[in-house]
């Protein structure tokens, strides 16, 4: 099945990186690839947000802007605390951090990943009827993995931004940068 975006509610829907700025980054997406236009959270980090297991209070700044129907994702931590996204910076700098998978069935997805030797470094609840879960995959592919939990409410979310960045296209906006 396919979210109304157009991406699998089984699959890959979402690219990430870690970013130093987010105003220069979401710039250069928008005029190098065309992403956009962007939403920006700031200082977000869910509901409940648990960095290797324990309650976190890192939070970052975030930006989510579709690029034809893969949705981008441009994080810039907010703070110097541990989290999944300073492990990453740390290790290798900025850049690509995480492949978002969707599923259907959180809960057996997480407990696949887990029967496969990984842990959640990172979960939290993304609205009332989603969660993620981040699994540090980086030994067998070239970033993290992130569980979505495929909901009604995160199609519909997902799926106005993916409409908006389709206006934008069609109405031939240059200016694709942070709303």
């Amino acid at each position: 099945m396919l979210f109304d975006f157009g991406q699998p509610t089984d699959g890959l829907i979402q690219m990430a990186f870690v970013v130093e700025d987010l105003d220069a980054a979401t710039a250069r997406f928008s005029e190098s690839f065309g992403v956009g236009p962007w939403t920006v959270l700031r200082d977000f980090a869910g509901e409940d947000p648990r960095y290797r297991g324990e309650p976190t209070q890192a939070r970052a700044h975030v930006a989510l802007g579709f690029g034809g129907h893969m949705q981008y994702e441009l994080i810039q931590p907010a703070d110097e605390l541990p989290s999944v996204h300073r492990d990453v910076i740390v290790e290798r700098g900025y850049g690509f951090h995480h492949f978002g998978c969707a599923t259907t069935a959180f809960d057996a997805a997480v407990e696949a990943m887990r029967r496969k030797g990984y842990e959640a470094v990172f979960t939290a609840s993304v609205g009332p009827d989603s969660r993620v879960a981040y699994f540090d995959t980086r030994d067998v592919l070239p970033g993290m993995t992130e569980l979505i939990e495929a909901s009604p409410g995160l199609d519909a979310t997902f799926t106005a931004m993916y409409r908006e960045s389709l206006r934008s296209t069609r109405l031939g906006k240059q200016d694709l940068s942070p709303q």
